[in-house]
């Protein structure tokens, strides 16, 4: 089930996905964000659970055997979430989701956690360069945020 570009095909995530969708950002959230306390661990886990995922569909990066493989959530231009399973990390299927946010809009932004430096060098290698920074996340809490943006 490749692409032929050799990567994995890319499709609007359904219902049927929640499961997977929380598998891979569970997953990714474990291996990426040790800088989140375990009790802001839970309110986020809720708030993707019961929130996020029932109110969005996020894109899929599908693995060859057709399980997700990563997501991307876009709200317009803004990258709302971008995760990939640990198994999947440095295989392009992040690249791959940005490429097709860019067939979608011309120019991206995104907000990152300023304490996750893997993905603040994924975003400049991106194209990505920093135009604010936020002491808060959205949530109120104290993880600072960069706001980045591919123009």
């Amino acid at each position: 089930m490749m692409h032929q570009s050799g990567l994995p095909p890319i499709r609007l995530s359904t219902e049927a996905d929640i499961p997977d969708l929380y598998r891979v950002w569970r997953a990714s959230v474990d291996a990426t964000h040790d800088f989140i306390s375990a009790d802001d661990l839970d309110f986020y886990d809720g708030l993707f659970r019961s929130l996020y995922l029932a109110q969005v569909r996020p894109w899929l990066a599908l693995a060859a055997d057709g399980r997700p493989a990563g997501l991307m959530g876009l709200t317009g231009p803004k990258i709302d979430a971008l995760f990939v399973d640990p198994a999947f990390h440095r295989q392009g299927i992040g690249r791959h989701l940005i490429a097709h946010a860019l067939t979608l809009h011309r120019q991206l932004m995104v907000d990152v956690n300023e304490a996750n430096s893997g993905a603040i060098a994924f975003y400049i290698n991106q194209g990505f360069r920093t135009y604010g920074r936020s002491a808060l996340d959205h949530c109120g809490k104290p993880y600072p945020l960069l706001h980045m943006a591919r123009l």
